[in-house]
């Protein structure tokens, strides 16, 4: 199983990017899918998630202004971010896990997955 994720680059706060995450291997439907970003000096935080029934998940902070999306017929998740601000500057990664979870706090927490794309650099210039 492989993830690739790209999309990353340097942008003015208010604009938008988004970060694609090709899947190899399996079908992207059969696994829960998720990004997660971590800034310089700060450990990898949860951003978004998107169960296997197809349910989202967002963390407080990009709740409104960010959108996780998956299209099975490419096999690749997105993630559409809007509004961006210095404070979303950091790698983001993608990653996956074929577990079906029923406790909500399972999509927040990194060790839930278990393949983990290479990462792509976001920086929001002020």
């Amino acid at each position: 199983v492989q993830l690739q994720a790209s999309g990353g680059g340097l942008v003015q706060a208010g604009e938008s990017l988004r970060l694609s995450c090709r899947r190899s291997g399996h079908p992207l439907d059969s696994n829960t899918m998720g990004w997660f970003r971590q800034a310089p000096g700060k450990e990898r935080d949860f951003v978004a998630a998107v169960a296997r029934s197809g349910g989202e998940y967002y963390a407080d902070s990009v709740q409104g202004r960010f959108t996780i999306s998956r299209d099975n017929s490419k096999n690749t998740l997105y993630l559409q971010m809007n509004g961006l601000t210095p404070e979303d500057t950091a790698i983001y990664y993608c990653a996956g896990s074929p577990r079906i979870y029923t406790r909500r706090s399972s999509y927040y927490q990194s060790s839930s997955y278990d393949s983990w794309g290479q990462g792509t650099l976001v920086t929001v210039s002020s």
